[in-house]
């Protein structure tokens, strides 16, 4: 079995694309996954499955729920061992200790090419920190995500890729309930 964390992108925001965290336990425990728990009301998953392959269990996961809660969402996993290794590659240790909540990681559908981060990176100079890993992207808004230029549009233009932010209060607590140490974590049920 293998633990996922799953993120769904824009989920229960300012009222939009609204879905009941149950009713997504549910649909996902239909898929034959087990140990589903969600956290927050903003689309964040844990679950075990028997079934491996990422890009093809997020297809047929998107596929199931807009079918299932008429939910046309993107979906990011990632492995248990993949969300430790990005609490491990974190390059902000010093903000996520002081200002975790200015401080994302920005999961993505594909690992952009050297290039695309160079372009993202040139294409802005705000206050904003940036740094590219793979399929992630860690970020630090040290005025607030709410008015900076980087957006999400800003950013998946220039990646070339769709992603979805998480705080760092949020990351850690997924890799918690991923790991089984999240006892003290209300996973909602």
């Amino acid at each position: 079995m293998t633990v996922y964390v799953g993120l769904l992108r824009a989920v229960n925001l300012g009222g939009e694309s609204v879905v009941r965290m149950d009713a997504l336990r549910e649909a996902l425990s239909r898929m034959g996954f087990t140990d589903v728990r969600t956290l927050l009301q903003s689309g964040n998953v844990v679950f075990e499955s028997e079934r491996s392959g990422g890009s093809e269990l997020e297809t047929l996961i998107e596929a199931r729920l807009a079918k299932q809660l008429g939910l046309p969402t993107e979906v990011f996993l990632r492995s248990a061992a993949e969300w430790s290794a990005i609490l491990a590659r974190n390059p902000f240790p010093a903000e996520t200790a002081t200002i975790p909540q200015h401080v994302v990681m920005m999961a993505l559908k594909d690992a952009p090419a050297p290039d695309r981060w160079k372009a993202l990176t040139a294409s802005y100079h705000g206050p904003e920190s940036i740094h590219g890993d793979g399929r992630q992207a860690y970020l630090v808004y040290p005025e607030g995500i709410g008015r900076s230029r980087l957006t999400t549009a800003r950013i998946e233009k220039h990646l070339e890729t769709r992603g979805t932010f998480r705080n760092w209060n949020t990351v850690t607590k997924l890799a918690r309930l991923a790991t089984g140490e999240g006892s003290s974590i209300r996973p909602t049920r």
